[in-house]
C-alpha cells in the first residue's frame, strides 16, 4: 500500500458516500489501481486531530507505507487553520504527494507546504471578512430602520436544501456557511426532518 484516501464527515448520521465517489472518479481518471489504495474514514468533527482514522493514517506516514494522500476537500483534513498547516507542513517535508481531487490542487515539497499554508490561511480570511461584512450591514439596516431581525417561525434557507447536503456528508459547519445560516438552525432543520 502507497496511497491512502482520507475521508471525513463530522457526524455518526452523516455518510461520506459522495467524498468517496469524487476520490474513486479521481484515481479511475488517473488510472491508479484500488489495490493500491487503503481507504480511511472518520466520522468526527474537523475541529480536533484526535480521530481514530487520522491517527491511523499519521502512523501509517509514519513508518512508511503511505508515498501519497488523496483528499476530497482541504478542509477534511482540518478545520483549524493551525492544525491544518502542520500536518500538511509535517507530510510535505516527509516527501508525500497530497492530492485534493475537488480543488484540484497537489501539493509535495517545499512549494506545495507554502501553497497550502496559504490557501488554509486565505479560507479562514475569507471567513472573518464574511462574518464581520454581515453585521456592519445589519448596523446599517438597523440604523435606517430596514432591519428588524427575522420574523419568528420563518426560514431563512430552504430546510430540504440542509437535509440534502447533509446526506451529501456535509457537516452542519459547511451547511451553515453554503446556506448562510447558523449552525443551531442547521440542527433545527435536520432535526424537524428526523422527528
Amino acid at each position: 500500500m502507497s496511497i491512502a484516501a482520507y475521508v471525513r464527515v463530522s457526524s455518526r448520521h452523516q455518510k461520506d458516500d459522495s467524498q468517496r465517489a469524487e476520490i474513486q472518479k479521481w484515481m479511475d481518471a488517473n488510472g491508479i489501481d484500488p489495490k493500491q489504495v487503503e481507504w480511511y474514514a472518520d466520522k468526527e468533527s474537523g475541529t480536533t486531530m484526535k480521530r481514530p482514522a487520522f491517527e491511523k493514517l499519521q502512523a501509517d506516514i509514519f513508518h512508511g507505507k503511505v508515498k501519497s494522500v488523496i483528499l476530497w476537500k482541504l478542509d477534511r483534513l482540518s478545520r483549524r487553520l493551525r492544525d491544518g498547516i502542520t500536518t500538511l507542513a509535517d507530510w510535505a517535508e516527509r516527501g508525500l504527494k497530497i492530492v485534493v481531487v475537488t480543488q484540484q490542487l497537489e501539493f509535495n515539497g517545499a512549494v506545495g507546504r507554502t501553497l497550502a499554508a496559504l490557501l488554509m490561511g486565505l479560507a479562514e480570511i475569507e471567513w472573518e471578512y464574511r462574518k464581520e461584512r454581515q453585521l456592519a450591514g445589519i448596523e446599517v439596516a438597523k440604523k435606517r430602520g430596514v432591519y428588524k431581525g427575522r420574523q419568528f417561525g420563518t426560514t431563512k434557507a430552504k430546510p430540504k436544501r440542509a437535509i440534502e447536503l447533509r446526506d451529501k456528508g456535509s457537516s452542519a459547519a459547511e451547511i451553515a456557511t453554503a446556506l448562510g445560516i447558523s449552525e443551531r438552525t442547521v440542527f433545527r432543520y435536520v432535526g424537524r426532518e428526523a422527528a
